[in-house]
């Protein structure tokens, strides 16, 4: 599930610059999560790299647009330069996917 970025977001911007994919920008009032391009950092990270550099905990799941762990690394493979290098699903670990937990 791509996060989303709730009302309490104070538009300092930490988290489009943490973002690997691009997905998130400035809104007409918060920044916003382009979910096409969330890939929820899997094949990067354990968790979602843009989540803990908010200072107000204003990033959370996406209940409502669940995907699974190989669309994510399909969409991380799409998204990324050919210079990162994205795991196999096979080669997964927690340190790698949050599905992994």
């Amino acid at each position: 599930m791509p996060v989303k970025i709730g009302d309490m977001c104070i538009s300092c911007g930490a988290c489009a610059e943490e973002c690997p994919a691009g997905a998130v920008s400035e809104g007409p009032e918060v920044f916003v999560v382009d979910a096409s391009r969330c890939f929820e950092c899997v094949g990067l990270s354990g968790e979602f790299l843009c989540a803990p550099v908010c200072p107000v905990q204003a990033i959370v799941p996406d209940e409502g647009a669940a995907e699974t762990e190989a669309r994510l690394l399909e969409k991380a493979a799409s998204i990324l330069s050919a210079d990162r290098k994205i795991p196999a699903l096979e080669a997964l670990t927690e340190a790698t996917s949050r599905f992994r937990k």
